[in-house]
């Protein structure tokens, strides 16, 4: 049966959407479509090289982005850096009544942003809805707990926070710490994730200004740009979400630097398997692992089990990965009719093309160097468009013992492909579930909990589940790394407002040089 895009869906009727909510933010490209300004110097400006933006859904153009130089850059942030002189000034009830008003815009847009992730970065629609929901609460949470946190005399950073996120979660992640840094008191600058969530993000950040909250948004080349959002003399702090290569950049451009960060890097997050015989309950955690096709910091690719316990794991496991549903999220059917749920599926495509064939590489490179394939899906069957572009789906994959020297060994995958590892004694549980020097989160699954509080002990994780997985956490909860895993102040809770003011003790919970000072009850 023909499958087609579900009616009000469409790429065209969810861009009118946009530009009707935010006709200041949006131009005209030299091709006729549509190009995003920049929010820069206090307003939007129709500056920077257009660039094409592309859907994994498809591969087909969405709109262009105008991509600055390093020049416009500076003079953006040395604007935000005058706009924050101003805000930090602000009484804090002032504070709390834009960030209040930018909260309620945002609300009623709520469907349009998450429509925008599902075209953007492929999320399925239950999940995209998960993402805007858990911004907008969580900053709710802010604003009504923000006079305790700021109580002990806390006050502003000297300039601007920095943000340079990825482009997995463009709402609950830097959206949502915008505000916050909003709240305590910061202007904010982000820059656009080159590989998606542009749209949506420009949309939000319309709102916020519209509230009168000085925020910047500019985008163009991480390397062109980065000098500028992390060493420039006017920037307070800077907050970064991505990969260990370029997460390492900026920690070295500021070793040079007493200026505050918080680097959140990938690490390769384990579920450690010993003693244990609660299979059905573990196996409504792995299902639920796979949502969004693992394309996010604190998903489990590694599973280490106990030699003893692999057939019954596989027994329990391989079903799970079998029932996983993925394909085009907005592909319906005929029978399908406005006011009816859209596909419920656990993910949809990789972020690109590009990404999703580095991955296949990396499954067949282990495969040729020793790993045993226990389960490649295919592609055939899945909810698709007749003749689409599937070029960005990955089905899961399942790799048993993969070589030391494969890069899926050390390195967290960020995409549905697992790999275990079997061990005979708890020694070599803790040196696989380490692996990768450094994680957020880790997980063991063993009957006898006090066993697992002691093994929890030597997990070089931020945050460590028994008989559950762990997660980045929302409102008081804090967040952080271990290792390689994170450079600089912990966020979440009220780490978040700590890291982004100073005053008050001024104890910072983080990972530095040469020490690292943890969280009470991680």
């Amino acid at each position: 049966m023909a499958l087609r895009i579900a009616d009000g869906t469409s790429w065209s009727d969810t861009l009118a959407r946009a530009v009707a909510a935010a006709p200041e933010a949006f131009g005209t490209a030299p091709d006729g479509g549509a190009v995003l300004h920049n929010l820069i110097e206090g307003g939007w400006q129709p500056v920077g090289t257009p660039s094409p933006v592309r859907t994994p859904l498809d591969n087909t153009v969405l709109v262009h982005l105008a991509r600055l130089d390093a020049d416009a850059a500076r003079r953006a942030v040395a604007h935000a850096a005058t706009a924050h002189t101003d805000w930090a000034q602000t009484p804090l009830a002032e504070r709390k009544a834009r960030v209040n008003e930018a909260l309620d815009a945002l609300t009623a847009h709520r469907d349009l942003l998450a429509m925008l992730l599902v075209w953007e970065i492929g999320k399925p629609w239950r999940l995209a809805c998960a993402d805007v929901d858990r911004a907008l609460d969580g900053v709710r949470w802010y604003v009504q707990e923000i006079d305790r946190m700021l109580a002990d005399g806390r006050q502003p950073l000297p300039g601007p926070v920095s943000n340079i996120a990825s482009w997995n979660y463009p709402m609950s992640v830097l959206v949502h710490a915008e505000l916050v840094q909003l709240l305590a008191g910061n202007a904010v600058i982000a820059k656009t994730p080159s590989q998606g969530g542009a749209v949506c993000l420009t949309v939000a950040h319309a709102l916020l200004r519209r509230a009168g909250l000085p925020a910047t948004l500019l985008s163009g080349g991480g390397e062109e740009l980065s000098e500028v959002l992390v060493r420039a003399p006017e920037v307070g702090a800077v907050a970064f979400v991505g990969g260990r290569s370029n997460g390492g950049k900026v920690a070295a451009a500021l070793l040079d630097s007493d200026k505050r960060h918080f680097i959140e890097q990938e690490g390769l997050n384990a579920w450690g398997i010993w003693n244990f015989s609660q299979w059905d309950l573990l196996a409504a955690h792995l299902k639920k692992g796979f949502e969004y096709g693992k394309q996010r910091c604190t998903a489990y690719p590694r599973f280490v089990v106990q030699r003893d316990l692999v057939d019954e794991f596989l027994d329990m496991y391989l079903p799970v990965v079998r029932s996983v549903r993925f394909g085009h999220p907005l592909a319906v059917d005929e029978h399908w009719s406005a006011g009816d749920p859209l596909p419920e599926l656990d993910f949809g495509p990789l972020i690109s093309a590009a990404k999703a064939d580095e991955l296949r590489r990396k499954v067949d490179e282990a495969v040729r160097g020793g790993a045993v394939p226990l389960h490649r899906g295919k592609l055939d069957g899945a909810p698709f468009l007749d003749g689409q572009d599937t070029s960005a789906y990955v089905a899961p994959a399942v790799l048993l013992a993969p070589p030391g020297r494969s890069r899926l060994m050390h390195a967290e995958p960020f995409g549905p492909v697992d790999t275990i590892v079997v061990v005979d004694t708890t020694d070599e549980l803790l040196a696989q579930m380490n692996a990768s020097n450094g994680a957020l989160v880790a997980s063991l699954a063993c009957d006898d909990e006090e066993l697992a509080g002691k093994l929890a002990v030597d997990l070089q994780a931020f945050k460590v589940g028994i008989n559950k997985p762990r997660s980045r956490g929302d409102r008081e909860e804090p967040f952080g790394g271990r290792g390689a895993s994170w450079k600089g102040a912990f966020v979440g809770g009220d780490l978040l407002v700590q890291a982004v003011t100073v005053g008050g003790d001024g104890r910072l919970y983080g990972n530095f040089p040469g020490w690292t000072a943890l969280p009470p009850n991680v």
